[in-house]
């Protein structure tokens, strides 16, 4: 059986030469220039971390600020009550609401892609937190999404944030744009991503933290990136 574009796909790794170190902007060049499909993908970073994933007090795990955005709409609902109401509606919460919405929960009717809340409903939001849990979306001060400052969380937000944890094999990835983007845009991002996960190196990772960041995009092969350009 064919594949479908296969001698595009067949084209775009012929481009990538695996045992190269690129600068970022090599990289990233290398995936614009190779895009094989008629959507716009999405330009993801691997970053290989030296932590033991299986370790509790090692996980990595945050929030990073897109400078440009993501190029997804993000669909924000917020968990709040009396004046906060008011406050979520203006700063563009697409779901506001407390007791309907947890009721809508329950039911598994979940239209939204962050939920955001204020620390006072959280006893309230306890009983659905395994089903918000399971499906990552339980507010967390952690991740700014529990916050009395409900309506800059929503317009973070909604300008582009990127959640980051580590996988079992003490791996990173995340989308941080499209390859539509400019490439200062996603220079911009891919930074503002490793940056945040420098951040939040474990105090007990011992050795290199950073073992390797790579790009890639949905149909591409990955690209590794010299880390020094990153963050130059």
């Amino acid at each position: 059986m064919k594949i479908k574009g296969g001698k595009r796909i067949k084209k775009a790794r012929e481009a990538v030469d695996s045992t190269r170190v690129y600068s970022l902007e090599e990289a990233l060049t290398i995936l614009k220039q190779n895009n094989i499909t008629k959507f716009d993908e999405t330009v993801e970073v691997v970053v290989k971390l030296g932590v033991d994933a299986s370790k509790s007090d090692q996980l990595v795990r945050g929030v990073a600020q897109m400078p440009n955005g993501t190029g997804k709409k993000v669909r924000v609902a917020a968990l709040v009550k009396d004046a906060n109401v008011e406050k979520a509606k203006n700063a563009g919460a697409d779901i506001v609401g407390l007791d309907d919405v947890i009721e809508d929960i329950k039911a598994e009717k979940i239209n939204f892609d962050v939920c955001i809340a204020t620390p006072d409903v959280m006893p309230k939001i306890s009983v659905v937190a395994k089903i918000l849990g399971t499906k990552g979306l339980m507010p967390n001060p952690k991740l700014g999404t529990v916050t009395m400052d409900i309506e800059k969380a929503i317009k973070q937000v909604k300008s582009g944030q990127v959640k980051f944890r580590n996988e079992k094999a003490g791996i990173v990835h995340a989308g941080v744009g499209k390859l539509s983007f400019t490439l200062d845009a996603l220079v911009g991002n891919v930074a503002a991503l490793v940056s945040a996960i420098i951040k939040e190196k474990p105090v007990t990772s011992k050795g290199t933290y950073i073992r390797g960041v790579f790009v890639t995009s949905t149909m591409s092969p990955a690209l590794k990136v010299d880390f020094a350009s990153v963050l130059k």
